[in-house]
């Protein structure tokens, strides 16, 4: 269990995950020895998993972003192992989620343009055994960009 300290500073990290002990200290007003053990301590117990740099797509000329719902045709352990590691391989895949319902799986994916994104789906998708039908759904406009998660 954790407590509300804690919840806060998961908070704040999610927010900047550069901020010193001492920053995190002066926004928790406690010390910035706790305050350095207790993210040691929610780190070492898998609360933090990693940090990560917030990287702009558009900067990189990454200018369609996509969702690509994929359906198969019939379900295998093998054949499913094969899709996801096809899919974690691939650089242009940013995430991937396996779901119940009409979709077997749900990928977010950034391309340059849309010859690449056809690109991505005809080579990477339609071949694979298993794949029946891959539909896009391309981004018109990111309406809320990527949030942390709650703490409370």
């Amino acid at each position: 269990m954790i407590d509300d300290t804690s919840y806060q500073i998961l908070s704040k990290l999610q927010k900047d995950a550069q901020l010193t002990s001492q920053e995190l200290s002066q926004k928790l007003n406690s010390s910035q020895s706790q305050a350095g053990l207790r993210r040691q301590r929610l780190k070492r117990e898998g609360y933090i998993k990693s940090y990560h740099a917030e990287v702009s797509a558009e900067k990189l000329g990454l200018e369609f972003q996509a969702f690509l719902k994929v359906q198969f045709s019939f379900h295998s352990p093998a054949l499913g192992t094969e899709f996801t590691r096809t899919v974690s391989m691939h650089p242009r895949f940013a995430a991937a989620w396996r779901l119940t319902g009409e979709a077997d799986y749900l990928l977010r994916v950034y391309c340059e343009d849309l010859k690449t994104l056809n690109f991505c789906i005809e080579a990477t998708l339609i071949f694979q055994p298993a794949v029946s039908r891959v539909q896009s759904q391309i981004v018109m406009e990111q309406a809320k960009p990527d949030s942390p998660l709650p703490t409370r």
